[in-house]
């Protein structure tokens, strides 16, 4: 019997799974939540004003207007374009360094671009302050998914994974109201502070990670395949020379085995495991969670209290807090259902939901400000976010690691993340001249992508990958021939059929070996 290594206090088991979520992905999501939403409220602060005169389109009227909005709006969006070019640096990074590595690479970046931001005094250092911020969450999302998917358990491993929606949105509404507090106070403190918490949050994960394992399916990758069992024992609480244990990193030596060296650019052709139909569906998850109309609401959604519903300013940014509280409190519905009802459902769900609230706020808002249709329009910007957890917050992160083979899994979840990051530069980029130009129709945009792109997408393409094995996800798409087939193909594969079948062989050596040597002993 194997002794197998300490991690995190010498937790083993659930215990360790557990902690990692809290100590690690908790911090890191909170994070993504917090950098999303912290800019927005502070762009009409007076201490803001002054300092960046050059993006003021609170005071300021027609084309200064105009112009000041495309450079807020590039200004905001830079952290996503960051973002993007951090996921894509995990191409080249992720299985060279090793998930844990390439967690701790991605938030020491991240403190140094929160420096950079806190410290400015010129808008061309807040640029470049929100621009290496964004390069390091980027390294940091592309990452840390598949470090939680690969270690956890594959019948709780979509709630555990969902989790980070419930801690995206907790990101979202304390930076809400850390933003509502310090908006009291005097001077540039009350910008510069809530900038400078990105490092916190950053720091935190960077120190824990440290306490906790590599992930056992990159060890098995790199070779290293008696640590794999170690760690492997460790996460489910049991001995390396266990039979589960033995049966689990047989099936992903198996399963790398069958795909054997893959280049990059082989996952633009399809093959035997058709790598592109699993590049382009996990893609197009992190592409419909931007379009579905989140991130015109989380960078700007004070901005649209203000401007657009015409509420007072602190009356917007209590509204803020509060939506984004909501929206916390909602996540657990996703948490709760992912791994019962499946992910499709909750997508075709989710993206109905949203549908239906962007067409509602475009029509009432445009009677705004008359009182009734702003409380409607205010209404249903709540009950948005009541279906954008459930079926595309998380999701389209746990989503993109499942599908993705293990030989290829980081360079495609890197592109599927930087998919999402370009989009999300794409809608921060656009949005405040959308607003500007096509006010209340802009919300029609993102009704009609819910309907007539997300829903059916979903619908045709995607299939299910609810208590599979992720190396039986393989299996899927290696019986399929079209882009139509995974969805029917997934509905009849039984769950976890591949790890009774290599716990079976494993029982069968095991009974051979012991006849052996008592043949042996005779």
């Amino acid at each position: 019997m194997q002794q197998t290594r300490r991690y995190f206090f010498g937790l083993r088991g659930t215990a360790l799974r557990a902690a990692q979520t809290w100590a690690v992905i908790m911090p890191a999501y909170i994070l993504f939540g917090w950098n999303n939403a912290v800019a927005g409220p502070l762009l009409g602060l007076p201490a803001w004003v002054e300092t960046f005169p050059a993006i003021d389109t609170l005071h300021t009227t027609g084309e200064v207007q105009q112009h000041n909005a495309r450079v807020q709006g590039t200004v905001v969006a830079l952290y996503t374009l960051g973002a993007f070019f951090g996921a894509c640096s995990c191409i080249y990074t992720g299985d060279r360094l090793g998930r844990v590595r390439t967690i701790q690479l991605g938030a020491i970046v991240v403190v140094i671009g929160a420096i950079l931001q806190a410290s400015s005094f010129s808008l061309a250092q807040l640029i470049v302050g929100r621009f290496v911020t964004g390069l390091g969450f980027g390294i940091l999302s592309a990452t840390a998914p598949n470090w939680q998917s690969e270690c956890s358990d594959s019948n709780y491993r979509g709630a555990v994974v969902v989790l980070e929606s419930l801690f995206i949105s907790a990101g979202l509404a304390l930076s809400a109201w850390f933003d509502l507090g310090m908006s009291s106070a005097a001077g540039s403190v009350s910008w510069r502070l809530p900038l400078a918490m990105s490092a916190f949050w950053a720091l935190i994960v960077f120190f824990s990670i440290r306490m906790f394992p590599e992930s056992p399916r990159w060890l098995v990758l790199k070779g290293q395949v008696d640590e794999a069992r170690e760690v492997l024992a460790t996460l489910e609480g049991t001995d390396s020379d266990d039979a589960l244990v033995q049966a689990n990193i047989a099936q992903v030596a198996e399963s790398i085995e069958r795909a054997g060296e893959i280049p990059f650019f082989d996952i633009f052709e399809n093959g035997n495991l058709r790598l592109f139909n699993r590049a382009c569906l996990a893609c197009a998850g992190q592409m419909f969670q931007q379009l579905s109309g989140i991130n015109a609401n989380a960078f700007y959604e004070t901005t649209i209290f203000k401007q657009y519903l015409g509420l007072p300013g602190t009356t917007a940014l209590i509204l803020t807090g509060a939506l984004f509280s909501f929206q916390t409190l909602c996540s657990p519905i996703g948490v709760l259902t992912v791994d019962k009802l499946g992910r499709r459902k909750l997508m075709i769900i989710s993206a109905i939901g949203m549908g239906t609230c962007m067409a509602m706020v475009a029509g009432t808002a445009s009677q705004a400000p008359a009182v009734g249709f702003v409380s409607v329009a205010s209404t249903f910007l709540f009950l948005f976010s009541l279906f954008f957890p459930v079926g595309f917050l998380g999701m389209t992160f746990l989503y993109a690691s499942e599908i993705s083979p293990l030989m290829v899994r980081v360079p495609i979840t890197a592109m599927s993340t930087g998919t999402a990051w370009i989009f999300n530069f794409m809608v921060a980029e656009v949005t405040p001249i959308a607003f500007s130009t096509i006010d209340y129709k802009y919300f029609i945009v993102y009704a009609c992508t819910n309907f007539f792109l997300i829903l059916p997408s979903v619908y045709l393409f995607f299939p299910e990958t609810s208590g599979l094995q992720l190396e039986e996800v393989d299996q899927i798409f290696r019986e399929s021939t079209n882009i139509f087939q995974p969805v029917e193909v997934a509905n009849s594969i039984p769950r976890n059929a591949l790890l009774v079948n290599d716990l079976e062989k494993t029982k069968e050596m095991d009974t051979y070996a012991e006849h052996q040597e008592v043949a042996d002993r005779m």
